[in-house]
């Protein structure tokens, strides 16, 4: 079936022949060190690019909800609160529930960040975005979502979702990242998935019932705010006063305390 002109097939192709080309198995020597040095200056862009955010959460979820749809207020209400929290709001860049979760961030006074793919339909860039990066691949990409935050909100979205949340999930899972607030929202989109992994992943032992403690699920802002500011606290963030309100920062590795202090009590809801 050819795909409509309204509902673009993203990230079916590239526009960049060479991204295809890498993974499109061996070629010369001297070619995979030149793609090798190309890869390694983009991450180096993106350390430059977002080394002095301070801490993040990174919000998934589909660029095709409009303004009206539920979950963009949903996303748009999350933008705010964690803002207001004193965290800075990373996502993709683009429309949908990124522009939300930036759009609720910006309006709070917080710090918004995009970071988006470059993909064969042309993605602009949201109007909510203090900075924004661009990368060629999309594990780059991936690294700098993740590289960044302390906790993961997940509103409903596709293919590209599924992928940026269960590859969160299997570097919790493994060890390779400490075991971050992931957050579901959207509880009706995702039960039948949060089903299948309990009826059929628990229970052909594929993964342990413990796992599923790395997941949350809800609608509420609030469930998952607290859920957010108690494990980055618990991972040493600290809140300080910053004008009215308070922001989020990060102890030294060497200063973390064994038992850190709560958030704040004050906290504006």
């Amino acid at each position: 079936m050819a795909a409509s002109k309204s509902d673009p097939r993203w990230g079916k192709a590239t526009r960049i022949p060479e991204e295809g080309r890498f993974l499109a198995g061996r070629h010369s020597r001297a070619w995979e060190l030149r793609r090798a040095v190309h890869i390694l200056f983009e991450f180096i862009r993106g350390f430059r690019a977002l080394h002095f955010l301070g801490p993040c959460v990174t919000v998934f979820g589909s660029a095709r909800f409009r303004e009206e749809h539920p979950y963009y207020q949903l996303a748009r209400e999350m933008g705010s609160r964690l803002a207001r929290a004193g965290f800075t709001v990373m996502t993709g860049g683009g429309p949908g529930i990124m522009e939300a979760a930036n759009r609720g961030a910006k309006e709070a006074g917080g710090m918004s960040v995009g970071v988006n793919i470059t993909l064969p339909h042309e993605q602009k860039p949201n109007d909510y975005l203090d900075r924004w990066i661009e990368f060629r691949y999309f594990f780059v990409r991936k690294v700098m979502l993740v590289k960044y935050s302390h906790a993961f909100v997940v509103m409903p979205g596709g293919f590209g979702t599924m992928d940026e949340v269960f590859e969160t999930l299997t570097l919790m899972q493994t060890g390779k990242i400490e075991d971050f607030p992931l957050v579901l929202m959207g509880a009706t989109y995702w039960r039948r998935l949060m089903e299948f992994i309990y009826a059929k992943m628990v229970n052909e032992g594929t993964i342990s019932p413990q796992d599923l403690e790395l997941v949350r699920l809800t609608d509420s802002p609030d469930e998952a705010m607290a859920a957010i500011l108690a494990g980055a606290t618990a991972h040493g963030l600290v809140w300080e006063p910053k004008g009215g309100g308070s922001r989020a920062r990060r102890f030294a590795r060497n200063l973390r305390p064994a038992q850190p202090p709560p958030p704040p009590t004050d906290y504006p809801s």
